[in-house]
């Protein structure tokens, strides 16, 4: 058994408005997916790589929300983009030190 040469890249961008879930604003294999790469580091958009994570998204049609099994995952990774771009939600205070938690626990 042998690996391929090329193993296809895939790319996918949320669109996330602040109030509903998360959508899928746009999806894309090789060309299309270094396409959606370079409009994301042209716009200055923190890049996220997960390749289990893309895939299981790229199944999605354009438009539709992240399914509720991804919310905190997709929340933890929008919030460590808005942190690396120094943004904060409405209310919280960036100088305040991080709280501990265990976040293997359910909630």
């Amino acid at each position: 058994m042998s690996l391929p040469d090329h193993v296809p890249r895939q790319a996918i961008a949320l669109t996330y408005d602040g109030q509903q879930a998360p959508t899928l604003s746009a999806k894309g294999d090789d060309q299309l997916a270094e396409a959606i790469l370079a409009i994301a580091r042209e716009y200055e958009v923190p890049i996220y790589e997960n390749a289990e994570l893309v895939k299981l998204l790229a199944r999605m049609e354009l438009g539709d929300s992240i399914p509720e099994p991804l919310y905190r995952t997709i929340a933890e990774i929008i919030a460590f983009a808005w942190h690396l771009k120094g943004k904060f939600p409405a209310g919280q205070d960036p100088d305040a030190p991080p709280v501990e938690r265990d976040i293997t626990a359910r909630y």
